[in-house]
């Protein structure tokens, strides 16, 4: 993701708006066929170089600017990612789409934006799928027509073919950036306030166990790689992704990455093989990139059987329907309600939610996991809105967990009382059954 989901707001006009009027036609398709003919003639990488020679060789006199501008385009038409390259100069970019030839659309953390980008038709939309599908080793035709795959560079590809496709070929691409944000960068985005910042250092320090939930895009990926940076250096990470976005700042990393069946129907290695194997690498932390499938029963019986610490994301609506979801991954590794709630209530600490507001991507909610005897929910301890965070009843069992005082914040909502502690009203909160 990755730090694909770190954008915030950007005063207008945004550098992303400025990158836009940067993108240019390019060169004619007489000269992008030549070129290709050329570069292609010969075996070999694509480089730059070849494409410049290639280029000079035209005998079109394009001027100093103009060849680099044709150099810059051909290459990406041969080995990036053709008209939707120069997008991606934008660093605020995390995702790219293709509805049709004059329909491409990007995310720059506030919601999609109309790309001034257009294709010559849908022969062109569909070959640079195809192009893009076959570099990672994949194959996109009508008898494989739904296609994700992952590129160098960190680009996740997905492509899809008519008549799957009832308006042409559709391609999404997310990016993964290489600059992984720093804690600060995304306070200063507008994700977390002071306290939120604190609260998510003592759960990586304290070694709760956590998922970040959150809908597409909403910044889980981005807030995860973030945080495994704040992990001691004496520690061992595991990740395990379906396809590889995290890329934390630490110096202990390995990365497992699933793979999908070849084209005989053989050779794939699922998350949850990943995670078995996983456990016998002597992890300090075991990362599941996201939870979507059986694996889940693999995470949970690791983080109950002394793996603490460990953590990965998942899609959910709200906080409140994590539970939901874990008891519907369950269901595919063959776990009932019952066995998904009592691993789970004793594996998971916390839950982190993320949202996407119109101000940008925000941690909405910090929750603990609890089995309160008529199943498993999600305990609100923090909830952060239109910019003030207010206590929940969970806050003072989360703050005793974290080391934290229970005045650090006060709100509206009524706070259950620590089991180990005194019925003592704190300031600016009141208990359940009592009048402020």
């Amino acid at each position: 993701m990755s730090a694909h989901a770190a954008a915030g707001p950007v005063d207008a006009p945004s550098l992303g708006q400025r990158r836009q009027r940067e993108v240019s036609p390019g060169p004619d398709a007489g000269l992008l066929e030549a070129v290709r003919t050329s570069v292609l003639a010969d075996a070999g990488p694509v480089t730059a170089s070849r494409v410049a020679a290639a280029v000079q060789a035209s005998g079109r006199l394009l001027g100093t600017a103009g060849s680099l501008a044709a150099v810059e385009t051909i290459s990406a038409e041969l080995t990036g990612l053709g008209p939707l390259q120069p997008l991606v100069r934008d660093p605020l970019v995390t995702d790219i789409f293709v509805n049709g030839p004059t329909s491409v659309w990007l995310d720059r953390g506030r919601g999609l934006e109309r790309a001034p980008v257009t294709f010559t038709g849908e022969a062109q939309v569909r070959a640079l799928a195809a192009r893009l599908v076959a570099a990672g080793g994949r194959r996109l035709d009508d008898s494989s027509p739904c296609v994700d795959v992952r590129l160098e560079g960190g680009f996740r590809v997905h492509a899809v073919l008519p008549p799957i496709s009832t308006g042409g070929t559709l391609l999404s691409v997310r990016i993964r950036r290489a600059t992984v944000f720093s804690l600060d960068e995304l306070g200063r985005a507008g994700m977390f306030g002071p306290l939120l910042r604190t609260v998510l250092e003592r759960i990586v320090e304290r070694r709760l166990s956590f998922l970040i939930s959150g809908a597409t895009g909403s910044g889980k990926t981005t807030l995860l790689a973030t945080l495994l940076g704040l992990c001691s250096p004496r520690e061992r990470l595991v990740l395990i992704e379906d396809a590889a976005e995290l890329n934390p700042v630490h110096p202990h990393v390995v990365c497992l990455e699933s793979r999908h069946t070849n084209i005989e129907g053989g050779g794939a290695v699922d998350l949850g093989e990943l995670v078995r194997h996983a456990l016998r690498m002597r992890p300090d932390r075991l990362i599941v990139g996201e939870c979507r499938g059986a694996e889940v029963r693999e995470l949970l019986t690791a983080m109950n059987t002394g793996h603490t610490g460990a953590g990965g994301t998942i899609h959910a609506n709200t906080a409140a329907a994590v539970p939901a979801r874990l008891t519907a991954l369950g269901a595919l590794a063959g776990l009932g309600p019952d066995a998904v709630r009592l691993q789970a209530a004793s594996a998971l600490d916390a839950v982190v939610h993320l949202e996407r507001t119109r101000h940008g991507r925000q941690v909405a909610s910090v929750g603990l996991m609890r089995d309160d005897g008529s199943g498993l929910v999600v305990a609100t301890a923090l909830e952060s809105a239109d910019g003030a965070v207010r206590g929940g009843p969970a806050w003072p069992a989360l703050a005793a967990r974290l080391g934290l005082p229970v005045t650090a914040v006060t709100g509206p909502l009524p706070l259950e009382v620590p089991d180990e502690g005194a019925e003592v009203q704190e300031p600016g909160f009141f208990l359940p059954g009592t009048t402020p």
